[in-house]
């Protein structure tokens, strides 16, 4: 590969990466309310979509995206609705992501659907895919076969992604336990609510 192209591209990345945004809000809410061990399901499934999102940026699949505008709006639809809902819940301080108000053992999310909300997160945002159509083709040697290129320029974003979604969740775990206090329960719960469904409403209206 082009070692010009990639030493633009890995500040590049980074700096996307690092920015905050709906990923990365998310990461931040559930560090908060579930811990750093089980918010890597809901980064597994980001890591999936976001390397979905990259591979079909430069093969043109977005283009087919932008004819079928409806896919686009069913998704927002879904997934920000069911990201508002669970703010709301957690707000209340009730649900399976808010933290226990009387330290009893509550029934936990599902790994499965903290896989969802990730994959949804990623392949849901608008701002994702101009991020990936905008900045990843011009990176792409034409003189040098696709494949090993997408798998190198792939690695390096999914390897980005992963270690700032870990800076935000450990960030949301360290709150906590400065927060965590039973006195301070309802309003961790508030924090990561607002939180959570300020990303429903972003997915919603972007």
């Amino acid at each position: 590969m082009n070692t010009a192209l990639l030493g633009m591209f890995i500040p590049t990345f980074f700096f996307v990466s690092i920015t905050p945004g709906m990923c990365m809000t998310l990461a931040l809410t559930l560090g908060m309310s579930v811990g750093y061990k089980r918010t890597l399901w809901m980064m597994a499934g980001e890591l999936v979509g976001v390397g979905l999102v990259a591979v079909a940026a430069v093969l043109g699949i977005a283009a087919v995206m932008l004819n079928y505008p409806w896919l686009f709006v069913a998704l927002k639809l879904i997934g920000g609705g069911y990201l508002f809902y669970l703010g709301v819940q957690m707000w209340r301080s009730r649900g399976k992501l808010a933290i226990n108000m009387d330290d009893s053992p509550s029934a936990p999310q599902s790994d499965w659907d903290l896989v969802v909300q990730g994959f949804v997160t990623a392949i849901a945002n608008p701002k994702g895919w101009a991020f990936m159509i905008s900045l990843l083709p011009p990176f792409i040697d034409q003189n040098v076969d696709l494949a090993p290129q997408l798998v190198v320029l792939v690695a390096i974003i999914l390897c980005f992604e992963f270690i700032c979604m870990t800076l935000y969740a450990t960030g949301g775990k360290g709150l906590k336990r400065v927060l965590g206090h039973s006195q301070n329960v309802r309003l961790m719960n508030r924090i990561a609510g607002t939180l959570m469904m300020a990303v429903g409403v972003w997915l919603l209206l972007s």
